[in-house]
């Protein structure tokens, strides 16, 4: 949840709640403290921090790139330090990670998934304008990163739970109950909960381990307020349960009492003064018998809607054995579970327990709440030529709700269950659900039951469990490669294939940059990983990647409801994909670049490569799909017709470029870079030193320059750095140029080549080229 402007007021207004501290002396004073009064914390064989997982994942991921899918062999590192230097300090971690979005919550994540949704059109706006990664203002986090964090922390010894109820409820409660030395996070609702003392993930100093400590004791004493009184403060101010608009009237009032009583504006924000405001209005309302019995103050000018959305507003912040509103204790499981009727009671217990263990996805949310969900993923709302992600799998995920829920049924219409799905992606308003209903998987038995596949043991059932996961992906040819290959290839090879039959323009060169990165990867290390170096950054390969990544996802899924065949580890990012490395095989792939030289010279991984990919192209081929080149399709379906202004098949390289003298283009042999056909008609602007315009009126054939090439048409000011975008015609003329000098790396097209300088323009008289400068 959240307390709107409740963080900023206490930083700003109340530097006396603000605490400095050292976490390692901070663990041994409440060692000490444990040691004097043992009976109060009989379970406790340390000191422990409970930490809110889902508020560090930005300050975990402090890789370079993120656009690309995920630098996750580098993050892992980034994990195990961190979690190293507690663990030094005799510090236990537990994490908590949210489980799922509760139904009173949903139109507040709808609006984030919103706004997050508008921030994605402007990083592939950046993108495809620059060819660049954006800064960390645009930042997003990779596709999957909450999900694969709590499988990466589990696997480094950490305990891990994720929420059935609100996760910020389960940590306080949690942190309360073990006298946890602190929580550790970045959410204004620990200050409320009258809990362990919040610590702040921001300002953590991992090397020092220093960091903040909000104390709420002295900000009640700051605001006027007891610690009994900051729910009903939370909720007036308004959060995730109660919308701020609910309480706009009382807010209003108490303010302008408080102007009042008290004209002089309070030292900071604007914020400040109606925080003071509303928590004056709450201490003059509340008297000693409602603060006794937790009651809302019956003097509030409260209508009935806001009265009953008040007490479930406060009721979220009242932990066991706190006051609660004439209320019982919150429950922990729904009275009934969405699809009791088609599971048992034993499957309903196995898949709470592996969901609050943090060992299951997605199957909890769907047999048990009956609705799953997805955030937001890397896709460009403006590219119509790739699929949204979450219809891409739709299909697979049917599969997984059959496999679920469909034992024993017919697969007729009549009694068949639906699953609510809220996921993001273009052309989705979020208005409603999306309404799914399973599908029967193609396996050459009847559908096994859960009881089957979960409890039961055997080869047999061992063989049943893995033909049950390929099904969902229609992958059966696949079961042979099962210890012939290792799991982790098995899976992606599962993922391509489906990905394939699933998005028809997907092209032999994708299948390429997607199985060699997958090969070669298992013989990188992260230092490796991170000194690959990237000409330009491809926006259809970032939604390539996001895609992938998202399908590991599914796999995740798939595997937990087939009864586990394969081990988790190999379904983590970290073992089959590192967006850096994808991306520089997408590129290359698409360059025509030898198989010897995508698979990095080494023939055990040629020879890997080649089987995956003989295997992809034989299922294919079963199915009707027939894989062509993506050069070759672009060339067949991009061909001129008249009146058409035609498209750039891919979005336009976007280089640095620095200033030469006036007038002259240098090329440096980097890396080369192949670039489709295209037709008629194209604009490309400079940003920097005012616009420059190109045309090319005949269209041209396929062409191909150096990468990291250096291009200047005309000169504002010495040194200075502008941005040109390179697009086939224009690379294509300047192609030939290099291909008729191969003697020299470097050829400089001056005034006495075929460019010649008319005023501010670069002309080529052979292919009726321009480049001039605008306004």
């Amino acid at each position: 949840m959240g307390v709107k402007g409740l963080q900023s007021f206490v930083e700003r207004c109340c530097p006396e709640a603000c605490v400095s501290v050292n976490l390692r002396e901070m663990a041994g004073q409440h060692v000490a403290r444990s040691n004097q009064d043992r009976a109060a914390s009989p379970n406790t064989t340390g000191p422990i921090i409970a930490v809110d997982g889902m508020a560090c994942l930005r300050h975990w991921y402090s890789c370079k790139d993120w656009v690309c899918g995920g630098q996750w062999r580098e993050y892992m590192d980034v994990l195990r330090s961190w979690v190293g230097a507690f663990t030094s300090a005799g510090i236990r971690l537990v994490f908590f990670f949210d489980g799922l979005v509760k139904e009173q919550k949903r139109a507040e994540w709808v609006k984030r998934r919103r706004r997050v949704k508008g921030e994605i059109s402007k990083i592939f706006l950046y993108m495809k304008a620059r060819g660049q990664q954006p800064g960390r203002e645009l930042f997003c986090l990779p596709s999957g990163l909450a999900t694969f964090t709590s499988f990466a922390l589990r696997s480094l010894g950490q305990e891990v739970f994720s929420s059935i109820q609100e996760a910020d409820y389960e940590i306080a409660s949690y942190a309360c109950q073990h006298n946890c030395m602190g929580i550790l996070g970045q959410d204004s609702d620990f200050i409320i909960y009258d809990s362990a003392p919040y610590l702040s993930v921001a300002k953590l100093q991992i090397g020092s381990l220093t960091t903040v400590l909000y104390d709420r004791r002295r900000f009640c004493r700051s605001v006027g307020l007891t610690v009994a009184q900051l729910p009903l403060l939370a909720c007036l101010l308004g959060n995730d349960v109660v919308s701020e608009e609910w309480m706009q009237n009382i807010r209003n009032e108490a303010t302008a009492a408080y102007r009042i009583n008290k004209p002089a504006p309070h030292p900071g924000v604007s914020q400040g003064q109606m925080v003071l405001a509303v928590s004056h209005l709450v201490s003059s309302v509340w008297d000693g018998q409602e603060r006794e019995k937790g009651l809302i103050p019956q003097s509030l000018n409260l209508s009935a809607f806001q009265r009953e959305i008040l007490k479930k507003g406060i009721c979220c912040y009242l932990l066991p054995g706190q006051e609660a509103l004439q209320r019982g204790d919150i429950p922990a499981l729904p009275s009934t579970p969405a699809f009791e009727k088609y599971v048992s009671p034993d499957i309903l217990k196995a898949c709470r327990e592996k969901h609050v263990a943090g060992e299951g996805f997605m199957v909890y949310s769907v047999l048990c709440e009956g609705v799953t969900e997805c955030s937001n993923t890397l896709e460009d709302e403006e590219d119509t030529e790739l699929i949204p992600q979450a219809l891409v799998y739709k299909r697979c995920r049917q599969l997984m709700y059959g496999l679920l829920l469909l034992h024993g049924h017919d697969g007729s219409n009549a009694d068949l269950p639906a699953v609510k799905e809220w996921f993001v992606y273009p052309g989705n308003p979020l208005q409603e659900a999306d309404v799914v209903r399973p599908l029967l998987a193609g396996l050459p038995c009847d559908i096994p039951s859960l009881d089957l596949l979960w409890f039961s043991s055997g080869p047999e059932v061992s063989a049943l469990r893995l033909t049950s996961f390929l099904s969902i992906f229609d992958c059966l040819d696949f079961s042979e490669l099962r210890g012939a290959i290792e799991d982790s290839l098995l899976a992606a090879l599962c993922l391509v294939t489906y990905t394939v039959l699933q998005v028809q323009t997907l092209s032999e060169e994708d299948v390429d940059a997607y199985l060699s990165q997958a090969v070669c990867l298992r013989l990188k290390s992260p230092q490796e990983l991170q000194q690959i170096k990237l000409p330009f950054i491809s926006s259809r390969a970032v939604q390539l990647g996001s895609l992938y990544v998202r399908g590991l996802s599914h796999l995740l899924g798939a595997n937990c409801a087939s009864g586990c065949p394969l081990p988790s580890a190999a379904l983590m990012p970290w073992h089959s994909f590192d967006g850096r490395l994808f991306h520089s095989k997408y590129l290359l792939a698409h360059n025509d670049t030898e198989k010897t030289v995508l698979l990095d010279n080494s023939p055990s991984c040629l020879s890997l490569f080649v089987c995956l990919r003989e295997k992809l192209m034989e299922a294919c081929r079963k199915r009707g799909r027939i894989l062509h080149s993506g050069r070759k399709a672009a060339e067949k379906s991009h061909k001129p017709t008249a009146g058409h202004s035609g498209s750039l098949v891919r979005s336009p390289v976007s280089l640095r470029v620095p200033h030469y003298p006036e007038g002259r283009a240098v090329m440096s042999s980097m890396c080369a870079v192949a670039f489709e056909r295209t037709t008629i008609r194209h604009q490309v602007t400079v940003r920097g030193g005012g616009k420059w315009k190109w045309q090319r009126q005949q269209e041209t054939t396929r062409g191909k320059i150096k990468a990291n090439s250096e291009i200047d048409v005309g000169k504002e000011e010495e040194d200075r750095e502008e941005v040109i975008f390179f697009t086939p015609n224009l690379i294509s003329i300047m192609m030939e140029d290099l291909q008729n000098n191969p003697e020299d790396d470097h050829t400089a097209l001056e005034e006495d080549t075929d460019w010649h300088r008319d005023g501010h323009s670069l002309l080529h008289p052979e292919c009726n080229m321009n480049v001039n400068r605008g306004e």
